[in-house]
């Protein structure tokens, strides 16, 4: 049964689950990539001015390999709350099952909390509008990472603490909770130094009144 998050801590959600060449971004490596569904310039303006709950931001982030296990992190644009869920590998599968875990902590609410994603190109997001079918998926354009800008912000908060290089596989799961309730309990003057978690669980508790 769907627990309203609102009536508890925030907790963090865990699951099992350049260039191609190397390169740098070459005019070959440009010419051969390409978004992988719907461009961020379908995104309704709503959405681009943060007005509707249920927007979010997703992006993988990388430890010591690109094989091993990696951290999925996605944030709501209105409210900058975020999850963090580490996933076996930088893969498609591994994205899946994230998603997975995100539909079974919010039951019936998901298609509500979740209702639009925007991506990089990344190949482990090219299965993500089969896999997102309770909402949209919006990819911003190639080598353009500040249109995922409180993404990126947040990821470069957990580095503080999980920096580069670092193998994901060696972090304990109490140290992923402690920097994720670090980020999401951090006032920010944006905010008008509300917290993101409280703006949060007032978007879901919004929800469940009106169900």
């Amino acid at each position: 049964m769907y627990e309203d998050p609102s009536k508890r801590g925030f907790s963090i959600i865990t699951g099992n689950g350049k260039c191609s060449n190397g390169g740098d971004r070459s005019h070959h490596c440009r010419k051969n990539r390409r978004i992988l569904g719907d461009s961020i310039e379908q995104r309704p303006q709503i959405v681009n001015d943060r007005q509707e709950f249920g927007h979010w931001e997703i992006d993988t982030i990388v430890g010591k390999r690109k094989a091993g296990e990696v951290l999925l992190s996605l944030d709501e644009r209105m409210t900058r709350c975020r999850h963090v869920i580490k996933i076996l590998g930088k893969t498609k599968e591994g994205v899946r099952k994230g998603l997975e875990i995100l539909r079974r902590q919010y039951g019936s609410f998901f298609p509500k909390v979740f209702r639009s994603i925007t991506s990089d190109n990344g190949s482990e997001f090219g299965s993500l509008t089969e896999l997102f079918k309770e909402g949209k998926v919006y990819f911003i354009h190639l080598y353009s990472s500040g249109e995922r800008g409180t993404n990126e912000k947040q990821n470069s908060l957990v580095r503080r603490f999980i920096p580069k290089g670092k193998d994901i596989s060696t972090v304990p799961e109490y140290v992923i909770q402690k920097v994720q309730d670090w980020i999401n309990r951090l006032p920010r003057r944006l905010l008008g130094y509300h917290i993101p978690e409280e703006l949060f669980k007032e978007q879901i508790a919004r929800l469940s009144s009106a169900t």
